[in-house]
């Protein structure tokens, strides 16, 4: 995120309101970029986390929808703010039932546009702000005492809350009370492993939502490459080895995410 008022990415394949959007809300003192489509706006976002994404739903290619889609999780949250902004006004209705922050239908008054950034760019900052007070919460998942109590030392000082497991099943069970952010999983655990734990973890409602990071040195080209590779809605990071720094850094983007 931007300092100021906010870093905003417009994206809209008409040409003529990107330029006079950016020239007005540049004025008003906002930084912006554009891009012409969702497929040059995904490029973008490897380089720039904005305050706000400015989307056109009616777009060549994948359009906004499509858009919409590729940056949000497999809950349905796009993993950044989002106003919609669509000349299809009698879409607001359908965009009720979405996470976007906000819908305006084309043409729109340009003070009217201005405000409803303003409020958004506010109202996430100030969510922003809780959640770094807010401790997230990773449940490991480890049968190795020692290492179990190293790794949980190395996210508590990151500022993690931690909850251990040491079997399959515990895990299950503490990951459908517990609810946490998201799970660190050994994969190869007493009385059931972690792949096979994942594939539950996405069928069961309670847990369906929460991303898991799974390493072990097992984890080369073993048997269960395959039944991984069809899990990644749940199964976000899968590392080799058991190394704290990795380990911490795997969980800390997938936490990025959410």
């Amino acid at each position: 995120m931007s300092d100021g008022k906010g870093h905003i990415l417009l994206v809209d394949d008409e040409k003529h309101l990107l330029v006079s959007l950016r020239d007005y809300l540049t004025f008003e003192h906002f930084t912006v970029t554009t891009a012409q489509s969702g497929e040059e706006a995904l490029e973008v976002l490897k380089e720039l986390e904005p305050d706000l994404i400015v989307l056109d739903i009616s777009m060549p290619g994948m359009g906004g929808m499509g858009f919409l889609k590729r940056i949000s999780t497999p809950g349905g949250k796009p993993r950044y703010p989002v106003l919609v902004l669509t000349a299809r006004s009698m879409m607001a209705d359908f965009f009720q039932g979405i996470a976007v922050d906000g819908f305006v239908a084309k043409p729109c008054n340009e003070a009217e546009l201005t405000g409803m950034i303003r409020t958004i760019i506010a109202r996430n900052r100030s969510l922003s702000e809780k959640r770094k007070r807010d401790k997230l919460k990773v449940l490991l998942a480890e049968d190795e005492e020692v290492f179990s109590w190293r790794m949980g030392t190395v996210l508590k000082a990151a500022g993690y809350e931690v909850e251990t497991a040491a079997s399959g099943p515990e895990l299950l069970e503490k990951a459908a009370a517990g609810k946490p952010d998201v799970i660190l999983m050994k994969e190869i655990l007493p009385r059931l492993n972690g792949t096979a734990v994942a594939a539950l973890l996405e069928v069961m409602p309670s847990t369906s939502s929460i991303p898991v990071v799974l390493y072990d040195d097992a984890l080369a080209g073993d048997e269960t490459e395959e039944l991984r590779a069809g899990l990644a809605k749940t199964i976000r990071k899968d590392l080799r080895g058991s190394n704290p720094d990795e380990l911490l850094k795997a969980v800390a983007g997938v936490a990025a995410t959410l």
